[in-house]
Parts: structure tokens; C-alpha cells; sequence
């Protein structure tokens, strides 16, 4: 097999010490030629490098590593890059969080008004990535799993059509591992059917390789107890505002029982219920930088400084696997089924066409191929129409530099509850966001 070059755009994420390390661990999958990481914040970047290159020199020193903010150095020579950004970083994020919550609203970093800030921030980042790839990697494929995905994916749509860019999210592979738990089996024993947008979905069907179909035994069990589960592996999405995300499926189960559903449908079904639940002092950002944030550059200091990488230091990223699989799925052709976010292009059949879509998808040197879901039902459907609606004026209103257009994304979305409230919460964001955001007119 091919050696790949590989660089990972947001170098200086928390997410990039378990990004290596399962790259490391699954380089009989994908061998690696050389590693890099890229980043416009030099310092964050430099603290995880170091102990990365401690890593590499200990588990797999024939990896050329390097670390780097110059662009054509960074993209020179690679066949992935593998994008996570975070544009404005946890400060930002906060933002997100609290400003919408003043207002009696959702506070995520995905959805609602945080997630539409976040999105109109992201574009002109990933887009800038998008050509440092095509300038100086003609050849080379992105990987992106930068948040909010669904934003994200679209401006790609509209700005960039023949970018070779795929966008992922880690989301449902971390669900459907619960459900594995659930019927006793492991997640590559099952094949799953799925539609929807981005956070913002259903499981249709759950079957193994015998063809037999799960899909009721776990709707029992997920009425009960959500997808809380017993046995918890999944290190990413263990802190308490998680559990209370996975046992809140059943309320969301309950509302549309036919399916199993994504777990960030409560932000939309549910929004009163959240910012109840919401403390507006305290919120996932400050869980994240007071968990993970911490956690991950604790290492990285001990890592640099014992010059070893103890047991644990760093933990392998099982989310991150899928990553492994759609690389290896381009660079050799394997035919990989996976969810991706695509064109829908008929994908299901009664939705608008240039709608970008989560669906199973076969992946191949070529990119993915979207597999025909078939029709969907009403109400499904309805909730689709009114947030793909949200995602296009978001993206619409990026380019024009159209409060007007930011303002109607924010009214249409489900999470807000009239257009007054979505203009005073638009104009808190504009006020926080100036740095970032195109001046809108």
C-alpha cells in the first residue's frame, strides 16, 4: 500500500492528540509518509506538537513530522488534509452559548443562534483552506469534520462546487456504537439506513450481516432509557451534559416513534425543556475547557516535560476511526459504506436537490456515492424544509452581506420564537462577532 501524506488543519485542537494517536494505531489501514500540522495560533499549536513529535519518535519514528502556520508548507506534497477548525477558538464558543440563553433561547455551539454564529465565523476559514489546498495540493482530498458541519458544508456547496471536499460528522458513529451496545454487538457488524441534514436526523433501519433488523428491539429500548447504555466507552461523550443528551432521546422518541432519532433533534423538539436546563454562568464551553481543554494540554506539558509518552497520556480517539476508513476508502478504493453530508441529487427522492444531506454513502477513489433513501414522510420532511432553509440564507447572507438575510435565518429557525426576538439576539451576536463576520448591510 501507498504511504499517505497527511495534514491536519487545527493543529492546535484538543482533538488532534487522539486524532494522531489513532492514526498510529491504524497504520496497517492507512500507512503514513509523513504528518503535519497546521494552525494559524502558533503557540496553542506548538505545546501539542512537541509531544506529538515525542509520540512519533517513540511509536512510529519513520513518520516525518512536522509542525507549521505557513500554508504552502503545510499543503505542499499531501494527499489528505484533514480539516477540524475552530474559528475564534473557546472564547468564542462561550459566546455562542451565553448570548442566546440572555434571551430565553438555545445556547449551542451547533444549533440555534450560537450555531448560526458559528457557521457565519467558519466560512471564510474553511474557504481560505479550500484554496491553500487546490494552490498548492491539486491532488489532494478534504477530510472536513469543522463544525457547524451543515453551515459549512453548503458555503462548500455554493463557493467551491468542484472542491474535493467531504464533509463529515463524527455524531452518528458515536450513536450508532450505542446501539451496538444495546443488541450486544459491535458497530462494524452493523449496517445502518439514515437521512436528514446534519444533526438533524433519523436511523431508518439497523441491520447486521444476516440481514436481521434491530430497528425495533432498540426503539424499546431507547423509549425506556435513551441511549444511555451501561457499558461506557465513549470517552468524548461522557460528561454530564452528554448523559443528559443521550436520555433525552426517549422524549424525543416519543414524538416520532417510527424512528430512531439524532440526538441534537432536541435543541429543535425541545428547545423550552434545554433552556430550563441551561445554567447561563456555565456552559458546555466551560465544561469542555475545563475537562477536555485541560486535560489534553496537562498531558502535552508532561509528555514535553518527562520527554516520554507515559500510559494514557494521550488517548486514542475511537470517533476518529471513520476518518481512518474514508481515507483508506479514497486512497484504495474500498467501497467503504459510510454517513456522509452530500448534494442530495435525488438521494431522497422527495427532497429539494440542492440540499446538502446526511445519508449512507459508498466511498471510493472518486468520493462518496449516495445511496437512495427513497421517500420520507411529512413530518420529517416539514422540520427538514424549515432548517435547510436556515442553513441556505446563512450562507446566502455571507455573501451578499445581508443583515436581512441573517435575520430571516434566524426568524425561520426553530429554536427562536419570533422575529423580534431574532433581531435583538442577531444584533448581540454582530456586536461580538465584528472580527469575523463580514460587515452585513
Amino acid at each position: 500500500m501507498k504511504k499517505q501524506s497527511i495534514v491536519i488543519a487545527g493543529g492546535g485542537s484538543t482533538y488532534t492528540p487522539g486524532i494522531v494517536m489513532m492514526l498510529l494505531d491504524n497504520l496497517d489501514k492507512l500507512p503514513i509518509k509523513t504528518l503535519k500540522l497546521y494552525d494559524n495560533d502558533a503557540e496553542r499549536q506548538e505545546i501539542l506538537a512537541k509531544a506529538l513529535k515525542i509520540v512519533l519518535d517513540e511509536q512510529a519514528p519513520e513518520i516525518e513530522f512536522s509542525y507549521t502556520t505557513d500554508p504552502k508548507v503545510a499543503f505542499e506534497g499531501v494527499d489528505f488534509c484533514m480539516a477540524h477548525i475552530r474559528t475564534g477558538q473557546y472564547r468564542m464558543r462561550e459566546l455562542d452559548e451565553k448570548i442566546p440563553l440572555k434571551f430565553g433561547l438555545v445556547g449551542q455551539e451547533t444549533c440555534g443562534p450560537g450555531g448560526i454564529a458559528y457557521g457565519m465565523r467558519s466560512i471564510g476559514d474553511m474557504i481560505e483552506l479550500i484554496d491553500y489546498m487546490e494552490k498548492y495540493a491539486p491532488n489532494a482530498w478534504m477530510l472536513n469534520y469543522s463544525n457547524p458541519a451543515a453551515i459549512v458544508a453548503e458555503a462548500c456547496r455554493v463557493l467551491r462546487p468542484e472542491a474535493k471536499v467531504i464533509n463529515m460528522c463524527d455524531m452518528p458513529v458515536g450513536t450508532l456504537r450505542r446501539m451496538s451496545q444495546i443488541i450486544g454487538k459491535t458497530p462494524d457488524e452493523l449496517t445502518v439506513r439514515y437521512f436528514g441534514l446534519n444533526h438533524f436526523g433519523w436511523w431508518t433501519s439497523v441491520k447486521d450481516q444476516e440481514g436481521h433488523e434491530y430497528l425495533p428491539e432498540i426503539r424499546d429500548y431507547v423509549a425506556e432509557n435513551g441511549y444511555l447504555t451501561q457499558i461506557e466507552v465513549d470517552t468524548q461523550h461522557m460528561d454530564q451534559s452528554w448523559q443528559e443528551t443521550h436520555k433525552k432521546a426517549k422524549d424525543l422518541l416519543a414524538v416520532n416513534p417510527r424512528y430512531l432519532p439524532n440526538t441534537y433533534l432536541k435543541y429543535y423538539l425541545y428547545p423550552d425543556y434545554v433552556v430550563e436546563h441551561s445554567n447561563p454562568e456555565y456552559t458546555r464551553a466551560n465544561e469542555v475547557m475545563a475537562g477536555r481543554e485541560k486535560r489534553v494540554f496537562d498531558a502535552a506539558r508532561k509528555i514535553i516535560e518527562t520527554g516520554k509518552c507515559g500510559e494514557g497520556d494521550f488517548h486514542i480517539d475511537n470517533h476518529a476511526l471513520f476518518i481512518v476508513d474514508l481515507a483508506r476508502a479514497i486512497a484504495f478504493n474500498t467501497g467503504e459504506r459510510m454517513l456522509l453530508i452530500v448534494p442530495n441529487n435525488g438521494a431522497i427522492s422527495n427532497f429539494r436537490q440542492d440540499a446538502m444531506v446526511e445519508v449512507p454513502c459508498i466511498v471510493g477513489t472518486d468520493g462518496p456515492e449516495p445511496l437512495c433513501q427513497g421517500d420520507i414522510p411529512t413530518f420529517e420532511r416539514g422540520m427538514m424544509e424549515q432548517q435547510v432553509a436556515v442553513e441556505k440564507l446563512i450562507v446566502e447572507a455571507w455573501v451578499e452581506k445581508s443583515y436581512q438575510k441573517m435575520w430571516q435565518a434566524l426568524t425561520l429557525s426553530k429554536t427562536v420564537p419570533s422575529a423580534k426576538v431574532a433581531k435583538d439576539v442577531l444584533d448581540a451576536l454582530i456586536e461580538v462577532n465584528t472580527e469575523y463576520w463580514p460587515e452585513l448591510k
